[in-house]
């Protein structure tokens, strides 16, 4: 498993953050999207809960961002 300090790491939690601004979705819709509550959104974000590829995907859907754009490198 990836540490949360991984610089790899810490780019997917920028990015997260940086999508969601962009797209201009707030971390209530990014809750109701996954099925979460506000508050595990804030805490995948801050890198405190890991994200589940099921969710990444789903953000990428939501932010209109390939999968490759959170984790660079990753096998198309």
């Amino acid at each position: 498993m990836v540490s949360p300090h991984d610089p790899r790491y810490e780019l997917l939690l920028e990015r997260l953050r940086t999508a969601r601004v962009e797209a201009g979705v707030t971390q209530e819709a990014v809750a109701e999207v996954l099925g979460l509550q506000q508050p595990l959104v804030s805490r995948l974000e801050a890198g405190e809960r890991k994200i589940d590829p099921i969710e990444l995907a789903e953000l990428c859907k939501l932010y209109g961002k390939p999968a490759t754009y959170f984790v660079p490198g990753l096998p198309v």
